[in-house]
């Protein structure tokens, strides 16, 4: 393999084979161009090369790489993991809705029974994250409670950022317990403040920021551990002081807060907001792995970019022969040639098409927004 030092590659090249920033980490595949943005966040990352068993070339031709074999797991057992992952999904949705019940209406809330369930979530989560990941997206609602979908996705993608950096089973539980909670202030508001589509009045905005701390007084009140109560507490804070509620820097702020601030922010650039344009995953992806005025933990993002990839489930593309559809699935071991539900075209047994995307055939031409697709 060969490396490049990433000052001389051309603006909008295309290797020949995959680029890499180490061992494992794909940048770019052959199908999509080295763009300056790509460059820029490179070098902001103080990335001075990257490593590739190609070169770059001026334009991207289709016999470039070689074809790569996805190993996925038979359609019918494929169809059942999506099945459990929706049903999983919908079995939080409903507990989130349990808990913010209680927390609305001050009814006691037991640290230990939450705990318990995340728990005995835990293996599952794991075992299946990759479906997870993948009907994320799809179970978006128009109209749905915001917070309730908001929080459900926070917590499977903070879970998943948990096991990627090897947290233990008990701190594992903490988080997730964390990430379940770490709303919990926003409860405590009027549904109007947090869920309006204009801009906020003073007073609101001043409401929105102490929902940290009445997160933080709740959880305390509740008997929670201290470490669970700071993650509600800190999850708005940022690594260069212009968070809030205290404006802690790095050192100060806690792991499960960190954990949080990174997947509750990838939800809400990839997800539907009443009140602004939707951003697709890529584009979501490459905004926090620039990190612009160093507001992450390098670590987290760094782990958010290797769970997810650099083609993150949900992304909605244009495909080479002109098909318009979604990623709907990746290969860990080969996370460039991601499978793509096209859009309009039916199995004969009636399930929405899935194509596998190759070098030599069918491949990504470039992401698409919520608009381009008509949704």
């Amino acid at each position: 393999m060969n490396s490049y030092l990433i000052k001389d590659i051309p603006p909008n090249s295309f290797f020949t084979k995959a680029v890499y920033l180490d061992d494992d980490f794909v940048i770019a595949a052959p199908e999509m161009p080295f763009t300056p943005d790509l460059i820029e966040t490179l070098s902001e990352w103080n990335f001075r090369e990257v490593f590739s068993g190609g070169e770059p070339r001026d334009s991207y031709a289709a016999d470039m790489a070689e074809a790569q074999d996805l190993n996925l797991a038979s359609a019918m057992a494929d169809t059942e993991k999506i099945k459990w992952a929706e049903a999983f999904y919908q079995e939080l949705k409903a507990y989130v809705n349990e808990l913010f019940s209680a927390v609305f209406m001050s009814d006691p809330v037991s640290y230990n029974r939450t705990a318990e369930w995340v728990r005995d979530s835990l293996d599952r989560i794991r075992e299946n994250q990759r479906y997870l990941l993948r009907i994320l997206k799809k179970m978006e609602k128009t109209g749905e409670d915001y917070l309730v979908a908001h929080t459900v996705k926070t917590t499977i993608i903070a879970i998943i950022l948990g096991f990627y950096i090897k947290l233990p089973p008990h701190r594992l539980i903490e988080l997730g317990v964390a990430s379940l909670f770490h709303e919990a202030g926003m409860v405590k508001l009027p549904v109007k403040v947090h869920l309006n589509s204009r801009s906020l009045s003073p007073v609101e905005r001043k409401m929105i920021l102490a929902h940290p701390a009445l997160g933080y007084n709740a959880l305390k009140a509740y008997g929670f551990p201290l470490a669970v109560s700071i993650a509600a507490l800190e999850h708005h804070e940022r690594e260069n002081g212009s968070g809030y509620p205290r404006r802690l820097t790095s050192d100060k702020i806690s792991l499960y807060s960190k954990i949080i601030a990174v997947a509750c922010s990838y939800d809400a650039i990839s997800s539907y907001r009443p009140h602004r344009e939707e951003r697709d995953g890529y584009t979501g992806m490459l905004e926090l792995l620039k990190n612009e005025g160093k507001q992450y933990d390098d670590t987290i993002i760094r782990a958010l970019v290797y769970s997810l990839s650099i083609y993150p489930i949900g992304l909605y593309v244009l495909l080479s022969n002109g098909k318009k559809g979604q990623v709907v699935d990746v290969n860990p071991e080969n996370p460039r040639f991601p499978v793509v539900q096209v859009f309009g075209e039916l199995n004969p047994d009636g399930k929405n098409k899935t194509l596998e995307t190759d070098p030599q055939g069918l491949h990504i031409i470039r992401s698409l927004t919520r608009e381009e697709i008509g949704a």
